[in-house]
């Protein structure tokens, strides 16, 4: 099969022919008909995962058609239209029991934990415990924003973020993930400031439901500036980014007894204002992704068109495309989601 391989952090990767996975007993392989280019996948390039082996195919965002079932698998059949979660519970350890598979303490990663999606095939581990099925009408390319942004933004918001309608939430960083939240928290009936420094990202958080905007290149501390906005702070805030700058200023948007969600990956420990957590008794949270058996409501959403993830995607390119996606992803991160699409 052709894959996106790269040999060596932050090195130019390259398109491979690379032998065909094999499922696990427990596993499926899926024929990739979409995933998603994510920052987490430019994390993993350039090092920042230490689950990551070289040579690597990245790619954990994903929407497909099963190929193969090992023979433990009871629930799917070749030809089934899938998706998954990044996170791929085992499904037996304590905290698979108790519902948080998202936190599995046996959990695999396509893309980090092994070979990923920016290829024509994908293993995945513990079929029956992980994959969702794709309703027909929902497009290979918008079921595979669902397993990472979407998906993590939505329990970000609802779950973790326990989001009421009338409050304040603030997003920082206004990526795929960030956008997602914009639309989430805004479906939801909060009302959102969006913070990014891309004019085009905050005219889609605009798009998405957004009612106040907040320039980080041309404002001098966010923090105050959302203070400002919504007259004292934010109820619930969001860094969608991963950076000390917007882990900071998401904390320092917060009015008393808010809450932070972490939602962004950050490649290095970063400095929180403890002071102010303490002071304001602040609620500092993490959101790692969503258990499988936790998309229906997600999903019934979509189909009632509450949501619209497919309005997120706002390119396709083709498997060739990737390499040079993945390395122009820091410097130029562009607006919305791009979609690779490993059969163009």
């Amino acid at each position: 099969m052709r894959a996106v391989v790269f040999e060596q952090y932050g090195e130019p990767a390259g398109i491979r022919d690379v032998p065909d996975p094999a499922p696990a007993p427990h596993g499926v392989v899926v024929r990739v008909e979409a995933t998603g280019l994510c920052r987490s996948d430019w994390h993993g390039w350039m090092g920042h995962d230490p689950d990551i082996t070289l040579p690597h195919v990245p790619g954990h965002e994903l929407a497909g058609v099963v190929a193969e079932v090992g023979a433990q698998v009871e629930g799917w059949r070749p030809g089934d239209r899938v998706t998954v979660p990044f996170v791929c519970a085992c499904g037996s350890c304590p905290s698979c029991a108790a519902g948080d598979q998202q936190v599995c303490e046996r959990q695999t990663q396509p893309g980090f934990t092994h070979w990923g999606s920016f290829a024509e095939y994908v293993a995945l581990e513990h079929a029956d415990v992980n994959l969702v099925a794709v309703p027909e009408e929902l497009s290979f390319v918008t079921a595979a924003s669902l397993g990472c942004r979407f998906a993590t933004a939505f329990r970000a918001v609802t779950a973790q973020g326990r989001v009421s309608p009338g409050e304040w939430v603030a997003v920082h960083g206004c990526g795929g993930v960030g956008l997602s939240a914009v639309m989430i928290a805004a479906a939801a009936g909060a009302r959102v400031v969006a913070v990014d420094r891309s004019p085009a990202a905050l005219d889609l958080a605009r798009k998405f439901g957004a009612v106040a905007c907040v320039d980080a290149a041309r404002t001098t501390d966010t923090a105050e500036a959302v203070r400002e906005l919504t007259g004292g702070g934010v109820h619930l805030s969001l860094d969608a980014l991963g950076a000390a700058t917007t882990c900071a200023a998401s904390v320092g948007g917060l009015r008393r007894r808010g809450r932070h969600v972490q939602v962004g990956l950050l490649p290095r420990p970063v400095p929180v204002p403890m002071d102010r957590v303490i002071a304001l008794e602040l609620e500092v949270l993490g959101s790692h992704g969503m258990a499988a058996h936790a998309y229906p409501p997600m999903l019934e959403s979509v189909r009632a068109g509450v949501l619209r993830p497919d309005l997120l995607t706002t390119a396709t390119i083709p498997l060739a495309a990737a390499p040079a996606a993945l390395a122009a992803m820091d410097e130029a991160p562009g607006a919305g989601v791009t979609v690779v699409l490993p059969g163009a």
